[in-house]
């Protein structure tokens, strides 16, 4: 992972006047063609590990997800409605177009038994881990 320094304010309030100016008029309301990341929660229990993709106003026809040899890729679109209908937008911080997320899947998952589930704005992946085999035996001393 790497850490990468964040301005919290910077999409609002860029951090020079001239920037706020720049932002105002350069930046195109209409571009619909870009990509964005979708934020991601993980989280793991004794019985699986379950990802939480959080992506409102899409559909569950929407998403192409993929297992392939331990790469698990979270894809799909979202596209802006064309309805203006008398509206002039002055700000739109919605993401819109193309993603992609990949994550390593460790070995103890059960490919076979994952599920995915698109409610409520968030797409819940499920990852079953395949139980911990106990190798034990009782050793007689002679």
């Amino acid at each position: 992972m790497k850490l990468v320094k964040y301005n919290q304010l910077d999409p609002i309030f860029p951090s020079t006047f001239g920037g706020f100016f720049d932002k105002f008029f350069n930046e195109s309301l209409g571009e619909v063609n870009r990509k964005f990341s979708p934020a991601v929660d993980i989280s793991e229990d004794d019985s699986q590990f379950e990802l939480q993709v959080m992506v409102p106003g899409m559909k569950k026809q929407d998403f192409k997800v993929d297992l392939t040899d331990g790469r698990l890729t979270i894809s799909g679109e979202r596209k802006v409605e064309e309805k203006k209908e008398g509206k002039n937008f002055h700000s739109l911080e919605s993401q819109f177009g193309a993603f992609s997320r990949v994550f390593y899947v460790p070995d103890n998952v059960q490919a076979d038994k994952i599920e995915a589930v698109y409610e409520d704005g968030i797409l819940k992946i499920t990852l079953p881990k395949a139980e911990k085999k106990v190798n034990k035996a009782l050793i007689e001393v002679k």
